[in-house]
C-alpha cells in the first residue's frame, strides 16, 4: 500500500506542477479556458500558486510531515471540486475531463495519505 501512496502522490505532484507551469507561463490554452469559464486572467497566477502549494504540501507529506500532506490533499480536492463546479455552472463540458482527472488524483492522494 505504501508503494501505491508514493506513486499516486508523485503523479499528483508532477501533474499539478505541470499545470502550475502552464498557469505561470500564461499558456494560450490556459487563458482561453479561463476566458471561456468567465475567470479573469488576473486570477491565473493565483490559481497556479494554489496548485503549486498543494504539490509542495504533498511532497512534504511524502517526506514525513503527514499532517501537511493531508492538509495539502484536502486543499487540492477542494480546489478541483471548485474547478469542476465552475465547469458545470458555466456549461463548459468539452474539457471537464481535465479538472476531473486532477480531482481524481487529489482524491486518490488524500485516501492513500489517510491510510498510511
Amino acid at each position: 500500500m505504501f508503494s501505491a501512496y508514493v506513486v499516486v502522490t508523485l503523479i499528483t505532484i508532477v501533474a499539478n506542477l505541470s499545470a502550475t507551469a502552464a498557469d505561470f507561463a500564461r499558456a494560450r490554452f490556459v487563458l482561453a479556458n479561463a476566458a471561456e469559464l468567465g475567470i479573469s486572467q488576473s486570477w491565473v497566477p493565483l490559481l497556479g500558486a494554489l496548485k503549486a502549494a498543494g504539490a509542495a504540501g504533498l511532497l512534504l507529506g511524502l517526506l514525513g510531515m503527514r499532517f501537511i500532506g493531508v492538509a495539502a490533499a484536502i486543499g487540492l480536492v477542494l480546489f478541483f471540486v471548485g474547478a469542476v463546479a465552475v465547469h458545470v455552472h458555466t456549461r463548459v463540458f468539452h474539457n471537464i475531463a481535465a479538472p476531473g482527472g486532477f480531482l481524481a488524483l487529489a482524491v486518490a492522494s488524500l485516501a492513500l495519505t489517510i491510510v498510511q
